[in-house]
């Protein structure tokens, strides 16, 4: 009986991922991406920490992690499977068109590490409509589906 070998995963590091999104901290909400398959769905890890800037004021006595960062999370994560299979990725921005069926089900606190998985829905030329799930240790948190729209940067217009 022959194994079958098992397929690696296809990881990017922060580095990789500020090359694909425009975003910087303290608004880059994607630590690591996991493994993906190319416009298929993506996996990503944000680290949440007491250090993150947004607890100083959300609750200073009990810090939550916003459910609007949970989606925000999950939308960079599926803007990199996005932009990863768009020609000249780098002279393109991606933004929300709209936000669907948005659930919260558990708070996140500092110490827990997010993990977004995210799936293509449709992909159709500028227009990508995305589903997205995000999990603390094994646990749904929140999920969302989304839609996004690519367009031209303003380093690309000025060319």
């Amino acid at each position: 009986m022959s194994e079958t070998p098992q397929r690696q995963p296809r990881t990017l590091d922060v580095l990789a991922i500020q090359d694909l999104l425009p975003h910087r901290y303290p608004i880059l909400l994607v630590d690591r991406i996991l493994d993906f398959e190319p416009g298929q769905w993506i996996r990503g890890l944000k680290n949440v920490t007491v250090g993150d800037q947004i607890f100083l004021g959300h609750f200073p006595k009990r810090p939550v992690f916003p459910g609007v960062l949970i989606v925000e999370a999950m939308a960079q994560t599926g803007g990199c499977l996005v932009l990863q299979t768009t020609e000249h990725h780098e002279d393109k921005l991606i933004y929300f068109m709209a936000i669907d069926n948005v659930k919260f089900r558990k708070p996140v606190v500092p110490g827990d590490q997010l993990i977004m998985e995210v799936k293509v829905l449709t992909l159709k030329g500028k227009i990508a409509k995305l589903r997205g799930e995000a999990f603390v240790d094994g646990q749904k948190v929140a999920e969302a589906e989304f839609m996004s729209m690519l367009v031209d940067s303003e380093k690309s217009e000025a060319k």
